[in-house]
């Protein structure tokens, strides 16, 4: 095998496995914003059902929150006195 054949088989090598690496870092960020997105959900659904319908306002910031904001205020969803308590710092 010449010296160029074996270039061009090395080469081929590291760029499928780059590849691969590619998506599977695709698919890992895909099911944390999956994650993330179901997370929000569940916070909306829980609010609203604590405190009534949310203002549009509060959907917004629910769906641009990280997903450690939204842990820390799911988890003050149940002992909030109110709708605001829960987004306090």
């Amino acid at each position: 095998m010449t010296l160029a054949k074996r270039f061009d088989a090395w080469a081929q090598q590291h760029e499928q496995k780059g590849l691969e690496r590619g998506i599977e870092k695709g698919i890992e960020k895909g099911i944390e914003k999956g994650i993330e997105k179901g997370e929000a959900m569940l916070l909306q659904r829980l609010l609203a059902r604590r405190f009534g319908t949310l203002s549009n306002d509060v959907v917004a910031k629910i769906a641009a929150a990280s997903s450690r904001q939204l842990e820390l205020w799911g988890d003050r969803v149940l002992d909030a006195p109110s709708l605001d308590a829960v987004f306090q710092a």
